[in-house]
């Protein structure tokens, strides 16, 4: 049982971590089109 509440808690914070990841990479495409002027 511990191992599968375990389980869920690391799903849960891989999930946090990729919108993290997409919102990350989001910004960074936005800032490098800014930058070029292609805005």
């Amino acid at each position: 049982m511990d191992q599968a509440r375990r389980m869920k808690e690391l799903e849960r914070e891989n999930a946090r971590l990729k919108r993290l990841v997409a919102d990350l990479s989001l910004d960074k495409a936005i800032l490098t089109e800014a930058a070029r002027g292609n805005f």
